[in-house]
């Protein structure tokens, strides 16, 4: 059965964004030629689950390419009927329905890439399997949480942390089955 992993990064206080989805937060770990494990986990990847508003961010700042690259479908989890527009589908149904039914089609993992809301529901339903957070050293104060209250407690299993000369502390866990 395929796996939905999260790769994200979050400030030290548990934000994903500031105030206003403001990510200027992730250039301070900026660094030529380091993808802080990047490449290593889209390898493993064959879809992309997205919150539309994540998916909006990412189109104007890095580009359609980034998730639609013609070699995995894209889910944006939306709440308007949309077209869908080469690999990429807009949904706007049962979300727990869909990731149930994509884990059990054959094929690599399942990227969630965010946002919060979408986090979140998935984690209401004990969804996500595998985590890999990347922790920014800055105390935001304020934003977007990564994880809110109200879900279920879900025990993790620890897999490894790994240091980076940024700064940047990254924490990976999968879900005690």
């Amino acid at each position: 059965m395929r796996k939905i992993k999260l790769f994200i990064a979050m400030s030290l206080d548990g934000y994903i964004a500031k105030p206003n989805d403001d990510l200027s937060f992730l250039k301070l770990v900026e660094k030529q030629g380091e993808d802080y494990g990047y490449a290593d986990f889209i390898s493993e990847i064959d879809t992309v689950i997205v919150g539309r508003k994540t998916y909006d961010y990412v189109l104007k700042e890095i580009g359609p390419s980034h998730y639609d690259n013609g070699n995995r479908d894209v889910y944006v989890i939306t709440r308007t009927e949309r077209p869908q527009i080469g690999r990429t589908i807009f949904y706007n149904g049962d979300i727990p329905g869909l990731i149930k039914h994509l884990k059990n089609e054959n094929g690599k993992n399942i990227y969630c890439d965010g946002g919060a809301e979408l986090i979140n529901e998935l984690m209401m339903h004990s969804l996500i399997d595998g985590f890999v957070i990347s922790v920014i050293p800055i105390l935001l104060g304020a934003g977007t949480r990564l994880f809110q209250d109200g879900r279920p407690e879900q025990r993790l299993e620890f897999i490894s942390a790994q240091t980076f000369e940024t700064g940047l502390a990254q924490l990976t866990y999968e879900k005690n089955s």
